[in-house]
């Protein structure tokens, strides 16, 4: 009786643990550093570095200084990872990130279009109800797309097109 007392008390105790664990506020995730966070400094050298194919793209494809980057609000960007985490819900899947692809507007009879940006989802399948894929560790490579999820484009080009960071 006292072994069952003890197991007793000691699964509560892990279930309480695993429940704070998971069951972060969204503040709390707010809080947190994200990986990858660079220096205005480290920017401008990713922004130079880009200079050669910018210009490869604009002097031999575009034929017009082409667009460097793409504006977002930031209540797009926070509907868009709503809208996006329902959908890949519905879909099945576990949305644990987002990708940002390079793309093109469609050219038009006068021109060829500006490189755009635009973001989709990324997920794991979920397996089952229940399932540890629910549990979002991320402890692998990143998640691939969300076959059939939304993408969100439509940010606002540099301006001009072609400015350097910063503007």
């Amino acid at each position: 009786m006292k072994n069952f007392f003890v197991f007793l008390v000691g699964a509560l105790m892990g279930a309480a643990i695993v429940y704070f664990l998971y069951n972060k506020t969204s503040t709390e995730e707010i809080v947190a550093d994200p990986k990858g966070i660079i220096t205005p400094d480290e920017a401008k050298v990713l922004d130079q570095a880009f200079n050669s194919r910018h210009q490869l793209i604009s002097d031999s494809i575009v034929k017009r200084p082409d667009n460097r980057s793409s504006w977002y609000s930031l209540s797009d960007v926070r509907s868009y990872l709503s809208i996006a985490e329902k959908q890949a819900t519905d879909l099945g899947y576990t949305m644990d990130g987002v990708r940002i692809y390079l793309g093109a507007h469609p050219d038009t009879t006068n021109e060829v279009g500006y490189t755009t940006m635009f973001f989709v989802p990324t997920g794991t399948k979920n397996l089952a109800e229940g399932s540890m894929s629910l549990f979002n560790f991320n402890f692998a490579a990143p998640s691939p797309d969300i076959p059939g999820g939304d993408g969100l484009n439509g940010g606002e080009g540099g301006d001009p097109p072609s400015a350097n960071y910063p503007q």
